[in-house]
């Protein structure tokens, strides 16, 4: 690297947001990038590690430490220290076809596994993969690329999300025809309708849509696969299919009290809500609204973290994010060492809206809802909880036990369930033999994304269940491969 000591001479700058009370009077992206200065002091900051961690994704004790994608982060972060940001561009290309999605909304598991991270903070990783894909995009860097040749064999890719995209450049490079399928009525699955625009905005994904159409990608909207085209008729226009559903089918809590109303699942919330603003800046009034009502959002990840950034938007009148963990450390347990992703606790941009309008975090740990309490008119008005104790036992299994005498009524009118999901949903592929896997995802023949169908493969969080970013387009990366070899191999 070319500078050895730069994690010494430079502090870390973390990912910085706009002005909680500028930003929560718009739906633009909130993360903002550093100068071009600081950027390149950042890149600094990469260390000679001889094993970079950062570039090799793998999952220790259940969570993702480093990238799955393999991006060369060492190499591009010292053209970026040099200056060399297009040389950094082509290097960052050459292994992750998407770095304006990653760049901005994947929790850097690379940075939990930088080495630099053991003498003070990790490096900046993140902030500098979106600023080498931003810059590129400004100085047209970033230009549609045609295959020279094609194959004359057709696939079809289920799904528009990161994995399906991911799969629809692959498979299209390789020279073949590719038509991506997509019920929603916008391309970009979970980056258009999943994740809020906050994050992501909606000139970022369409950009990288209309260059995948430049190349030859075709895409077909409005269309559900098992109602609207049979997987049948699918198999028999197309030599092979891919399987990029999602993780959709979202858990729930059978409590007394489910039926209420103003029970949410969190995806329907954040889905209705954006497409009401793409669809009319909310003039259509189609959509959940937490304007005037007392919020509580079930759930400690990212999509309980949306649901607030949303709520606050809708000037909610109070908001309460229920996490069944309790506060976690702020740094590292003995029992969670480097290179594990580190579990510390953490004040998300939600979190420091909900503060700077309420004055607290809006937290409560360790706290479970028991029971959803309503009205005689059906409606939902209150939710009552109690805390919670989470062990493991020996096998390293959870083992939940509510305390006695802790309970508590919370007054609400809107709960949003963000407590994860449970598979795919299967009406694509119901009249196939394709089966799943006791996780409830669709059973593939490991390493090869090939599912109990010869010409159907499977990506993605329909395969792995619901995970990063990252996993998703690198997963539809080595599916579309797999799919390539098979189809060229049999000579359909």
């Amino acid at each position: 690297m070319g500078n050895t000591t730069g994690f010494m001479d430079y502090q870390k700058v973390p990912v910085s947001y706009r002005n909680p009370g500028e930003r929560m009077k718009d739906w633009d992206e909130i993360a903002t990038l550093p100068s071009e200065e600081i950027l390149t002091q950042q890149a600094a900051r990469c260390m000679d590690c001889a094993v970079p961690f950062c570039q090799n994704g793998s999952e220790l004790a259940g969570m993702t430490t480093g990238c799955p994608l393999y991006n060369l982060i060492p190499e591009w972060n010292d053209l970026v220290y040099r200056g060399k940001w297009k040389e950094a561009y082509v290097r960052l290309n050459r292994t992750n076809p998407f770095p304006e999605f990653t760049g901005r909304a994947c929790p850097a598991p690379c940075e939990g596994g930088c080495v630099a991270s053991l003498a003070n903070d990790s490096v900046s990783i993140k902030n500098i993969e979106r600023a080498i894909i931003d810059k590129a995009f400004e100085e047209g860097w970033v230009q549609s690329n045609q295959p020279k040749q094609r194959t004359g064999k057709r696939i079809a890719v289920v799904g528009s999300g990161p994995a399906g995209l991911a799969s629809a450049s692959v498979l299209n490079q390789q020279g073949h025809q590719v038509t991506v399928y997509e019920r929603a009525d916008r391309i970009g699955g979970l980056l258009t309708y999943g994740i809020p625009k906050t994050k992501i905005s909606q000139i970022v994904v369409d950009r990288r849509v209309q260059l995948l159409e430049e190349e030859g990608v075709q895409f077909v909207t409005n269309t559900e696969i098992g109602k609207d085209v049979s997987m049948n008729q699918l198999r028999t226009e197309n030599d092979a299919v891919i399987l990029c559903l999602g993780s959709t089918r979202p858990r729930d809590m059978n409590i007394p009290g489910r039926n209420y109303k103003g029970i949410h699942f969190a995806m329907d919330y954040l889905s209705q809500n954006t497409k009401s603003l793409l669809d009319s800046n909310f003039a259509d009034d189609n959509y959940i609204n937490a304007e005037g009502k007392d919020v509580i959002v079930i759930g400690g990840g990212d999509t309980a973290t949306d649901c607030i950034t949303t709520a606050m938007r809708q000037n909610c009148r109070s908001l309460v994010q229920f996490d069944i963990y309790p506060t976690r450390p702020n740094s590292r347990a003995a029992d969670n060492p480097w290179p594990q992703f580190p579990i510390i606790h953490k004040v998300d941009n939600g979190q420091e809206e909900a503060m700077h309008i309420f004055g607290k975090d809006p937290r409560a740990f360790a706290t479970t809802a028991q029971t959803f309490v309503g009205d005689e008119n059906g409606h939902l008005t209150g939710v009552k909880s109690s805390n919670i104790e989470t062990n493991f036992d020996e096998k390293g299994k959870k083992i939940r036990k509510v305390i006695q005498g802790t309970e508590k009524f919370w007054p609400a009118q809107l709960v949003l369930l963000a407590i994860g999901f449970e598979g795919p949903e299967t009406t694509a592929f119901d009249q196939t033999n394709i089966t799943l896997t006791n996780r409830a995802t669709i059973q593939v023949k490991e390493d090869m994304y090939q599912t109990d169908e010869d010409d159907v493969f499977a990506a993605g969080d329909a395969q792995k269940g619901a995970s990063l970013i990252v996993w998703a387009i690198q997963e539809g990366k080595e599916a579309a491969n797999a799919c390539h070899e098979y189809v060229m191999r049999n000579g359909l």
